[in-house]
């Protein structure tokens, strides 16, 4: 993973570059100084200068202003998400540091559905969001590992060890850490190419990795990560609708017919209290709903270069 870094905001990257493999780059920068990193902010990293080159994109500003409108009710939304993420991260750390490991359990999937909506934006914070939301495969102790923390240290804790006691400081950093990200979401100034490009984002990372099971491999509620994945990329695309029925009615009513089937196959595996568990689909299913998700996946990679914004 190679980032280019803003402070600690991520401006651009390139993820999954497998050993001996190579990927390109090309991003337009406002002049001044930035930081580049390979993934996290203490592995080697390097500066990055940017001189004014004389670049000017053509009708820039007509642009940014049609966009700030959609852009700032997008704030206002993540907002409001961030607020619910960090009353339900409450609840559910509360829980765990009391031992109620069936109460914690059954708190986990809603509460991560608040994070899981707003993953673009959570993700431009480049040590808050491996803290937040990292994988044990990231670590080389595995789940072992002390510095693997955030909401899958304590599902491995939850579901595997059936117990919290290895993970109350773990539970006391996730509910700082949720915080913090709030914080700096109020702070933020979002980037019009990071809204806009994050309903692509939303739907890849189902579509390249999520689809296999891997990011809730302990709890199998992977199903309630995908809608809010969903429910996050809908809601951009809602947002910037009049922009992009403007510019390519054809690339909206694809994606629109892409949501609702995508919609439709979650909806059948809705439950009472959230939805069935992932392990009890069958490669079938699975397959099933893989189709549209990359269908939609490919659709939403479009919407930067619609909007002008590539």
């Amino acid at each position: 993973e190679w980032e280019i870094l803003k402070g600690v905001m991520v401006v651009d990257e390139r993820e999954n570059i497998a050993p001996g493999l190579g990927d390109k780059m090309t991003v337009t920068l406002l002049p001044g100084e930035y930081a580049m990193t390979c993934g996290l902010l203490n592995n080697p990293r390097g500066k990055l200068t940017v001189t004014d080159s004389g670049f000017k994109q053509a009708g820039g500003e007509a642009d940014l202003t049609k966009l700030a409108q959609p852009l700032a009710d997008y704030k206002t939304y993540v907002q409001a998400e961030a607020k619910e993420l960090v009353a339900k991260t409450t609840a559910f750390v509360a829980a765990v540091k009391a031992g109620e490991v069936e109460k914690a359990k059954s708190l986990f999937a809603d509460t991560r559905t608040h994070y899981e909506r707003i993953e673009p934006i959570a993700e431009l914070f480049n040590e808050l969001d491996p803290a937040i939301d990292a994988r044990e495969d990231d670590y080389k102790q595995g789940p072992k590992d002390p510095e693997f923390t955030g909401f899958h240290r304590i599902e491995h804790a939850l579901w595997v060890e059936k117990s919290t006691d290895g993970v109350k400081e773990v539970a006391g950093k996730l509910e700082a850490d949720v915080k913090k990200l709030q914080a700096e979401i109020d702070a933020l100034t979002f980037p019009p190419s990071k809204v806009v490009g994050g309903a692509a984002v939303l739907m890849e990372e189902v579509a390249a990795t999520k689809i296999s099971g891997e990011e809730d491999r302990y709890s199998h509620t992977d199903l309630s990560d995908f809608q809010a994945n969903v429910d996050g990329s809908q809601k951009i695309v809602e947002l910037f609708r009049p922009l992009i029925a403007e510019k390519n009615q054809a690339l909206l009513d694809k994606t629109d017919a892409n949501f609702k089937q995508i919609n439709e196959i979650l909806a059948k595996y809705k439950t009472a209290n959230g939805f069935e568990t992932y392990d009890k689909l069958s490669e079938a299913d699975r397959k099933t709903l893989q189709a549209p998700i990359n269908a939609l996946a490919e659709d939403l990679a479009q919407l930067r270069g619609t909007l002008g914004l590539n």
